[in-house]
């Protein structure tokens, strides 16, 4: 076996916990630790963009909020198995520290962790922290906030490391911002990887609802599913407005650089992603999240005066023009924007959490 250091990450099986998981890992080993993905059956399908030197193993896990009764009254010797999987594990290789990132699939790891009194610290992308990372948040040596700030249990400070962001993210941090005017202007509309229906159906009616002499500078790139994309074509070809409506973009990055505003959902990663390439936007947190984690996620960017939220029960066509007219005919205003969104980013949160990683095994030796 190895002498150098043992890293263990636990993560759920989606991608919100997934992709920081990713990135810490990549990051560790560039600095020549070892690190090993501690993951479920269902998490173990989400895998294939961690590098290869990441060993995974996989371990019980259960959920109670899912299954029907015999699954939730199975559930608690599920995640015994886990647990008593994962300590074996650690005996014959002892981690220099364990990191949560949530979701059930990470108990069994941080509960290991914890009652073997190893280093542990826990990621929480959203400004609300997921179930099981409730349940650790006084466990832990180290709270690591993707969003700030984060509703935390009293008496639990958190560290405010931000998301980590994709490399195609980054390479486009700070962008330089072409403040709105009379010229072609550029709209992004996300929500979320598979669009959202209320977005399709509210935002082509606001902008075909604007002035006519901001209407002609405008075109729009919108994301929506394959279900309400004929629809949300059709309002915009009606209104005369130049725009791409397409289940999914590759270049969301490029699209965000080149744009005077952004139309999105609340997810920890599309508010990362607007942060850290600073663009104004318009947010629509998804009313049904749980806790209603999106409008949490939108407090920073709302509270630094770079984003309006506009909650999905207050969300009409009129609405939403206003405040598109708002943005797009205050050039100043959208600039200021921008450096507010700037101002409240992480551009090096997998670097923050390498730190929080690095202190915590110092503290183990």
């Amino acid at each position: 076996m190895s002498d150098a250091p043992l890293l263990v990450i636990a993560a759920g099986g989606t991608g919100g916990h997934m992709f920081p998981a990713q990135a810490l890992a990549e990051a560790m080993l560039a600095r020549g630790w070892r690190v090993k993905l501690s993951t479920d059956a269902r998490g173990a399908r989400y895998t294939g963009g961690f590098p290869q030197d990441v060993s995974i193993e996989q371990v019980k896990s259960a959920t109670f909020s899912r299954g029907g009764v015999a699954g939730k009254l199975a559930a608690p010797f599920k995640l015994a198995a886990g647990v008593l999987s994962a300590m074996m594990a650690f005996r014959k290789d002892r981690p220099s520290a364990v990191v949560g990132f949530g979701g059930y699939p990470s108990f069994p790891a941080i509960s290991a962790a914890t009652l073997m009194k190893l280093p542990r610290a826990i990621h929480e992308q959203n400004g609300v922290l997921g179930r099981v990372n409730q349940v650790f948040a006084k466990r832990v040596n180290a709270v690591a906030c993707g969003t700030w700030p984060t509703d935390l249990p009293e008496g639990v400070e958190g560290v405010f490391t931000g998301n980590p962001v994709r490399g195609a993210v980054l390479e486009r941090a700070s962008a330089g911002y072409i403040s709105p005017g009379d010229y072609p202007m550029s709209i992004v509309v996300i929500g979320g990887s598979q669009g959202a229906r209320i977005l399709s159906e509210v935002v082509p009616a606001a902008i075909a609802a604007l002035p006519d002499a901001l209407k002609t500078h405008l075109r729009v790139a919108h994301q929506a599913r394959d279900e309400d994309a004929e629809t949300a074509a059709a309002t915009y070809a009606q209104a005369g407005i130049d725009a791409e409506v397409q289940p999914f973009f590759e270049d969301v990055p490029s699209r965000f650089a080149e744009a005077q505003l952004v139309i999105s959902r609340s997810g920890a990663s599309s508010v990362a992603d607007i942060s850290v390439i600073g663009r104004p936007s318009i947010l629509v947190p998804f009313a049904a999240a749980t806790a209603d984690h999106q409008t949490a996620n939108a407090r920073g960017l709302v509270e630094a005066g770079a984003a309006i939220m506009v909650p999905e029960s207050q969300l009409t066509p009129d609405t939403l023009a206003a405040n598109i007219e708002t943005i797009l005919t205050n050039p100043d205003g959208a600039l200021k924007m921008v450096q507010a969104a700037l101002s409240v980013s992480r551009p090096d949160a997998t670097e923050r959490l390498v730190e929080i990683v690095e202190t915590l095994a110092k503290k183990s030796k």
